[in-house]
């Protein structure tokens, strides 16, 4: 009789990395765009499918949608790797540069999936910390990195969940030290007033640099699933050595592809979403709440007068979903609050203002 094997030792038999969802009117806790693709987008899309030859597999180094990314970075194709979101793109990098025997440095608060996905890949995890402002001190980062000799540094620029960018002496700093892979997260990358991507030239001083981009945020297309990086082509042989057959479908490639067809729309959609940014940043500043500025699409802040689970649950008995962070490390009494519509945002700060 055939025996269940354990799982894996290294591995803690907890729930994979989730976002709870209910049923509410406004939805404004998983940072995505508040508005649907262009319809020209979904026009395009289903007449391209209707042409897609399904009983064929697709095409495996997604030669068009490369390079078309490539174009719009001004790199090359050899430099663009694509997956299933940004975080198979990480899960690529974790396999080909992570593993047994190697070192992965997070700073936290961050994004959770750098530490998961370097777990899942049995590579250890390093934590540092931020200042009370939830920036990373270069000083900090700079001994962490000579004591520990990461293979991989993760930096989350806008991060996720605070919304602070690196400032561009703090990157330096740390490629400057870095032995390994430095990956710069840049989910929210198009909200930011710089990118990562400016440190990469035909003459690349830092090899290590890998920058990930999503299209699930101001492309509003997280029902795809398409991520990429932008890299040295050293980089980008060694995740697409790693990744599985055929792992990137036809309509998500054509989706993608598509979906650059309209990159004006996109930064006007950036354009608004940041406006809606400011209008609310304002309005808590007016509110005894605590906040912190957010270069993303998303803004971090802790209720003064009464305890986060209560207002995460009225905010939710009035039929709007925020993000809890209240039990995070680093986060203790804080709410995250994706912007939504303009009629969305007058609606949580509405309700918000009852809450308190």
């Amino acid at each position: 009789m055939s025996a269940r094997p354990p799982v894996r030792p290294d591995l803690k038999l907890n729930e994979g990395y989730h976002s709870p969802q209910v049923e509410v009117e406004v939805r404004l806790n998983t940072n995505e765009s508040p508005f649907p693709p262009p319809q020209a987008w979904s026009d395009e899309l289903l007449a391209a499918l209707g042409d897609a030859s399904f009983h064929r597999y697709p095409d495996r180094p997604a030669t068009e949608l490369r390079a078309a990314i490539a174009e719009l970075h001004e790199v090359t194709p050899a430099e663009v790797f694509c997956a299933n979101g940004s975080n198979e793109v990480l899960q690529c990098l974790l396999l080909a540069y992570g593993g047994p025997g190697r070192k992965a440095l997070v700073f936290e608060p961050t994004y959770a999936l750098h530490s998961h996905i370097s777990r899942l890949t049995g590579t250890e995890v390093i934590v540092g910390g931020r200042t009370d402002d939830f920036r990373i001190d270069p000083d900090d980062a700079r001994r962490l990195i000579t004591q520990e000799q990461p293979d991989i540094t993760f930096l989350c620029s806008p991060n996720n969940p605070t919304g602070r960018s690196e400032p561009r002496p703090t990157v330096e700093a740390v490629l400057d030290a870095a032995p390994g892979l430095v990956i710069v997260d840049e989910a929210y990358g198009q909200f930011s007033s710089w990118s990562a991507l400016s440190l990469r030239s035909a003459t690349d001083e830092h090899p290590g640099l890998v920058v990930t981009r999503t299209f699930s945020k101001t492309w509003a297309m997280a029902g795809a699933r398409l991520g990429y990086l932008v890299a040295d082509p050293e980089v980008v042989q060694a995740a697409d050595s790693v990744a599985l057959p055929y792992h990137l479908s036809t309509q998500t490639q054509l989706a993608g592809l598509l979906a650059l067809r309209h990159t004006d729309e996109m930064e006007a959609r950036v354009a608004l979403i940041s406006e809606e940014r400011g209008r609310i940043a304002a309005a808590l500043a007016d509110l005894p709440v605590e906040s912190w500025p957010s270069d993303a699409n998303f803004i971090l802040f802790r209720p003064l007068t009464n305890d986060a689970d209560a207002v995460w649950q009225g905010l939710l008995d009035r039929s709007i979903l925020v993000r809890n962070c209240a039990g995070w490390d680093g986060l203790p009494g804080c709410l995250r609050v994706t912007i939504g519509r303009p009629d969305e945002n007058d609606r949580f700060l509405e309700a918000l203002k009852e809450c308190l």
